[in-house]
């Protein structure tokens, strides 16, 4: 079924505009999470203070990984990255996914219909793009499969992954994760608020929410506005949740992050967010481990939390990937960039 146009001049302040109120009603709301409990530098009373200088540097010691190589992206305005079962990447940009092999070189791209947002490629070779307010289906040349309705009204699809015969679509919009059937068909709602399921809701004050599926079948999904990552059964049921408001590194700042994950071959957390931007390391249990790279390795996205760019909020931030290797790719929406992180020797 055909959708809706795709519009181009939503602004942060638009998306913004719907979710005041709930944005408001998760700074005041406790986290449920346990967190990490690394040593912090003092920090001020009011723990949503956005006085980022002496954070714009991370300890050298808790870097532990290097740049193995940069490449531009092959497409303006990429948003977000996937990898596919042959180690290929794709990237979600503008109108277009490209390919790139294993390597960053550019293999080929094929055009969407609007503005593509996600990007998830199931392990048959289907590769599934979201403009915005719905999913398109496309088979590894490219060619157009499917296009799926809607799943509501005021939908903003910000993150895609695919289990087996199932797609999971982070409604940022609606503070939702869909779960959907091969054929686009929702068959459950995951993370909204339920008081007898001990589920707080998704917030989102800006459109940013990810899901990402892990090997021990449990579902992590990005909760921006309360600083955490929450992991449900494909039942919907919430298992687990860690994270804390704070700019301290083993943290998560601002209104809103992470705004996206990944997930390493063991298990453990790549998170990445904006405003500051980092990128980091926590366990399978969310303790915090270690840093793959600091806001100076991102000085567009830095220079965006001043809120001086006309995409912050929409495309001031980093997405990542970790292949089958371990290592870990930065897409950096601002720079334009990609970044191969590698693990540092001897540490």
């Amino acid at each position: 079924m055909k959708s809706k146009p795709e519009q181009n001049n939503i602004s942060r302040r638009g998306f913004l505009k719907a979710g005041t109120a709930v944005a408001a009603a998760a700074a005041a709301a406790p986290l449920m999470a346990n967190a990490a409990t690394a040593a912090a530098p003092p920090q001020s009373s009011n723990q949503f203070d956005y006085d980022i200088e002496r954070f714009k540097k991370v300890d050298p010691q808790l870097i532990k990984y290097e740049v193995a190589a940069r490449f531009k992206c092959p497409r303006n305005d990429s948003r977000r990255l996937a990898i596919g079962p042959d180690g290929a990447l794709y990237i979600a940009a503008s109108g277009w996914v490209s390919l790139l092999n294993a390597d960053g070189r550019p293999l080929h791209e094929f055009e969407v219909a609007g503005q593509a947002r996600a990007v998830a490629v199931s392990p048959d070779g289907l590769v599934y793009a979201s403009l915005r307010d719905h999913i398109e289906v496309f088979d590894a040349n490219g060619k157009r499969l499917a296009s799926w309705a809607p799943p509501q009204s005021k939908a903003w699809i910000s993150g895609l992954a695919v289990s087996g015969e199932t797609i999971w679509a982070a409604d940022s919009g609606n503070r939702v994760v869909w779960r959907c059937d091969r054929s686009g068909k929702v068959i459950a709602r995951i993370g909204e608020k339920n008081k007898d399921r001990n589920i707080p809701g998704l917030v989102a004050p800006s459109p940013h929410l990810d899901v990402k599926m892990g090997a021990d079948g449990l579902l992590r999904v990005t909760n921006p506005g309360r600083h955490s990552v929450e992991l449900y059964t494909e039942k919907g049921d919430l298992e687990l949740a860690w994270g804390r408001p704070s700019m301290a590194i083993d943290g998560f700042c601002g209104c809103c992050n992470p705004i996206s994950i990944a997930l390493l071959p063991d298990g453990r957390h790549v998170t990445c967010e904006k405003g500051l931007p980092r990128v980091k390391i926590y366990s399978e249990k969310g303790v915090f481990e270690s840093v793959v790279a600091g806001p100076e390795s991102f000085p567009a996205s830095l220079q965006a939390q001043t809120g001086a760019h006309k995409s912050d909020g929409l495309l001031a931030g980093l997405d990542a990937a970790a292949d089958a290797q371990g290592r870990i790719w930065i897409l950096d929406q601002l720079a334009g960039e990609l970044l191969l992180m590698r693990r540092k020797t001897g540490v």
